[in-house]
C-alpha cells in the first residue's frame, strides 16, 4: 500500500494556543488514525512559545511579559523558547515508522528543510552533528544544536519534537524577517547572544510566506516517498483541536515550570 501523505497550507493565522492545540490533534490523529501530515503557518497575535519542560519561571519575566501583553503558550514539544513573529512555522505530524528515531526523523526533516532554503537561494547548510543543547542554554535560537539548519553558520531555523503512542510530531520556525531580540529582552539576568539570520537577511530578494511554504513542500514531495496530496477539508482536525484549547491557553499548563 502506496504511504500516504497530506500537505495543509494553512493561511488562517492563529493564536498560540490555538496552533499548540492542532498540532497536538494532528499527533493524536497520526497515531490514531496513521495520519500524516505536513503544515505550515503563522501566528497573530505574535507570540512567545515555551518548550514542554523548559523552566519558564525561572528564565523569564513574568511580570513584564504580563505588563507588556506578550501571549505566551507552552508548546507540546521539547526544546527551548521562541519568538514567533514574521516567520513560517511547519510542523510535521506521522507515524513514527515513517522516519525512524527521533534523531533519525530529526536529521531527515533538517535535510529537507535545508534543500527548500537552498532552492530558494540561500547557502544552507546543517549544524555539525553534536548532542541537543541543554534547556539551560538560553532561547532555541541562542545555539545551534547538531543538524539544526544554518545559514553562513548562524541558525536559521529552530525545531522540537515529541512522540506518543507511536507517532510523532516535529514543528518548528523558520525565521524570515524578525530576529529574537524581543525574546532576549523578556529574559530574566543577562540572554545569552543571538545565533541567529533571518532569511531575508541573507537572500538578494524577500521571500514571502507563501513561497517558503511552497518550497519546503515541493522539497518533502520528492525527499519523503509516498502519495501527497492537500488535505482538503480540516473539519475533523480542527473539531479534535478543540478539545486540547482550554489546556494550552492555560496559565497551569504555560507556567507549570
Amino acid at each position: 500500500m502506496a504511504v500516504e501523505w497530506r500537505w495543509w497550507p494553512d493561511d488562517q493565522a492563529r493564536t498560540g494556543s490555538a496552533n499548540m492545540a492542532i498540532d497536538q490533534a494532528l499527533l493524536e490523529l497520526a497515531g490514531e488514525e496513521g495520519l500524516a501530515v505536513l503544515r505550515t503557518y503563522r501566528w497573530d497575535p505574535h507570540t512567545l512559545s515555551f518548550g514542554r519542560n523548559e523552566p519558564a519561571a525561572r528564565r523569564y519575566d513574568r511580570a513584564a511579559i504580563a505588563r507588556e501583553g506578550v501571549p505566551v503558550v507552552r508548546r507540546p514539544t521539547g526544546g527551548r523558547a521562541v519568538w514567533h513573529a514574521r516567520e513560517l512555522t511547519y510542523a510535521v505530524a506521522a507515524p513514527a515508522d515513517r522516519f525512524g528515531s527521533l534523531a533519525t526523523a530529526y536529521a531527515a526533516i533538517h535535510r529537507t528543510l535545508a534543500r527548500a532554503l537552498r532552492e530558494l537561494g540561500a547557502d544552507a547548510s546543517l549544524a555539525a552533528e553534536r548532542g541537543a543543547a541543554a534547556l539551560d542554554a538560553g532561547a532555541c535560537f541562542a545555539s545551534p544544536a547538531g543538524g539544526e539548519v544554518l545559514v553562513g553558520g548562524r541558525k536559521v531555523v529552530g525545531s522540537a519534537q515529541v512522540r506518543h503512542a507511536g507517532a510523532m510530531l516535529q514543528h518548528g520556525s523558520v525565521l524570515l524577517d524578525d530576529d529574537q531580540s524581543r525574546l532576549a529582552a523578556l529574559t530574566l539576568g543577562t540572554a545569552p547572544a543571538g545565533g541567529e539570520i533571518p532569511l531575508n537577511r541573507v537572500l538578494d530578494h524577500a521571500v514571502a510566506f507563501a513561497d517558503v511554504g511552497a518550497a519546503i513542500a515541493a522539497a518533502a514531495a520528492r525527499d519523503w516517498i509516498g502519495d501527497w496530496s492537500p488535505l482538503g477539508d480540516p473539519a475533523g482536525v480542527l473539531a479534535r483541536a478543540d478539545r486540547h484549547l482550554e489546556r494550552f491557553a492555560s496559565d497551569d499548563w504555560t507556567w507549570r515550570r
